[in-house]
């Protein structure tokens, strides 16, 4: 996965990619050519006294050290560059799956899981790109250098070689191999904690309110103390890697002055070739240092790189259609036939054989227990879900063959939970219309019954909003969010739930509001109040994913008994009466 993920991310960059190759190999070459020059100056300057030598070599070791430098700063810079590339390029390329996902994709990954994706799993493999251009391409080209002048220097001491670096290599193949799944377990412990750690932020009030604190931080310490015990675990076997490497490389340079030594007792060896054996061992044990430093990095951007691909191949279930049916007329008519929704993996289905119309200028209001399917419904007009059965069709066109834009532009929808997003009071309500003017959306917020709040705040519509709206109340949100569907003017209204967090005579101004705003328009309304559905021109009653009753409320009232039991819990018979 991370081999094809970065075949596939690093196309666009193969330039500068070249243009570090080159720089990485004239840099290694530049670097073990020192010693030779070196030894040189020792067997050839040192030894005869020939200070001019030493000079005129000195001078060519500083130019070579110079073009050295020059190198390995330019290929850092730009290796680094391409890396942060490729970083941006990934989170750009998950954010925009993400977008692309139906309900059922997000509830399958979770966004716990799909933000430490989008960040610790991308920085992961970040990383090791930027590690592969500093350190990966220079250590086998400093490898390969390195055997080829130890041989050039001494083909004896070489066979050392056959010895330490196998014995180096069996070393961290095995450590590595111990640390893959701690690392595979790590992400996941991450996740665990990001899960938490938004329970408790979102949920803050109703911890404290039922004095859960110590209950929440037991639940904390859990998740934590599980990628401690993961992260010590992976440590332990890392910390143990660099002193195996040392070991391997002490012993070896014992070994080589040994034997050099003796070479050098017996007149078959050179001081100075010496002096640069021992440094090209030294780079030689570097190199596959460098590279055991990738191992370890690798084996976690593995893991990673398989959790992002999940994520940019996941297929989403709400596709677009090849060829968009183009949208004739926009009155709005909502036609449900024979609707059947079934997750994946359900024995039963959500919603059976649903079929009703919702004409332009009538409110069709759909009451039920909870679990019956009100939601999901309301769901499958904009998409969000697709029927697995039936057809949902707006003016005559099924919505699974219209254009996204086509069909969102035709809707207003108020979701059961009011999101607001960071900003101001008016870029949330732009949300709705972008090139909205001020004086619309003045006039979306009297008819959700927002206005007076919003104009005794300090800056009006320019007032801040904080994430999630958590500075408004819950009313206020969800009459904000009814603005921002209302400046949008469309042609079919779906308010799902949204007037549970109104007291009752706000609720009934609002709907006296949207009467006239809405009159040419669908409007479809999902609602646990009967006051807030008892007016509307059809109610669907649903029982278990089945429409139970259709009518009016006098005619539900009296012929229907499950819609009987929602109204007798809430209203007196005279009330409803």
């Amino acid at each position: 996965m991370l081999t094809t993920l970065l075949r596939t991310s690093l196309r666009p960059y193969r330039t500068p990619i070249v243009a570090v190759l080159a720089l990485q190999l004239v840099q290694t070459i530049a670097t073990l050519y020192l010693p030779s020059l070196n030894a040189d100056i020792i067997d050839l300057g040192v030894t005869r006294g020939d200070t001019g030598y030493i000079l005129r070599t000195g001078g060519v070791m500083l130019v070579i050290s110079l073009v050295q430098v020059v190198c390995a700063v330019v290929a850092v810079y730009v290796g680094a560059r391409v890396a942060m590339s490729l970083g941006r390029d990934v989170r750009a390329s998950l954010f925009t799956s993400v977008q692309r996902f139906s309900a059922q994709e997000m509830g399958r990954f979770g966004a716990p899981s799909l933000i430490t994706r989008t960040t610790n799993d991308v920085q992961q493999v970040q990383m090791v790109v930027l590690l592969a251009f500093t350190i990966m391409v220079m250590a086998p080209i400093m490898l390969a250098g390195g055997v080829l002048m130890a041989l050039r220097e001494n083909v004896e001491l070489s066979a050392l070689l056959l010895v330490v670096v196998p014995v180096l290599g069996l070393c961290v193949g095995l450590i590595v191999a111990r640390m893959v799944p701690y690392f595979r377990a790590m992400q996941k412990r991450i996740d665990a904690i990001n899960a938490v750690l938004r329970e408790q932020i979102a949920g803050i009030r109703v911890v404290r309110a039922f004095v859960r604190e110590r209950h929440e931080e037991r639940r904390f310490a859990v998740a934590n103390d599980a990628l401690f015990d993961t992260s010590l675990r992976a440590g332990r076997l890392m910390a143990l890697m660099f002193p195996t490497v040392m070991l391997v490389m002490n012993a070896s340079s014992v070994a080589v002055l040994w034997f050099g030594g003796r070479q050098i007792a017996a007149g078959d060896m050179e001081i100075g070739s010496l002096t640069a054996y021992l440094s090209y061992l030294m780079y030689i044990l570097m190199a596959v240092m460098m590279s055991t430093m990738m191992f370890v990095m690798v084996p976690r951007a593995a893991v990673s790189a398989e959790r992002i691909t999940e994520v940019l191949d996941a297929r989403p279930s709400v596709v677009e259609p090849e060829r968009p049916v183009p949208l004739r007329e926009r009155a709005g008519r909502v036609e449900l036939d024979g609707v059947e929704f079934r997750y994946p993996g359900a024995e039963e289905p959500v919603l059976h054989d649903v079929s009703f119309v919702a004409e332009p200028g009538r409110t069709t209001a759909v009451v039920g227990s909870t679990g019956s399917g009100k939601t999901t419904l309301v769901n499958l007009v904009p998409r969000l879900f697709d029927v697995t059965g039936g057809s949902v069709r707006i003016d005559g066109t099924d919505v699974r063959d219209l254009a996204r834009e086509d069909l969102v532009s035709m809707l207003g929808l108020v979701p059961q939970k009011a999101y607001l997003f960071s900003g101001t009071v008016a870029d949330n309500l732009r949300y709705g219309k972008a090139d909205a003017t001020d004086d619309e959306l003045w006039s979306a917020l009297e008819v959700a019954q927002a206005r007076d709040f919003v104009e005794a705040l300090d800056d009006g519509l320019a007032s801040p909003v904080a994430q999630g709206g958590t500075n408004f109340s819950g009313g206020q949100r969800q009459r904000l969010a009814i603005a921002r569907a209302v400046v949008r003017d469309p042609a079919v209204y779906l308010f799902d739930d949204s007037f549970s967090a109104l007291d009752y005579a706000t609720d009934a101004r609002l709907r006296a509001a949207l009467a006239p705003r809405t009159r040419r328009s669908t409007v479809i309304v999902v609602a646990q109040r009967v006051a807030t559905v008892r007016d509307a021109d059809q109610i669907l009653v649903l029982d278990h994913g089945r429409v139970v009753g259709r009518g009016t409320h006098a005619e539900l009232l009296a012929t229907n008994e499950t819609y009987q039991e929602i109204v007798w819990s809430q209203l007196s018979a005279e009330e409803a009466a």
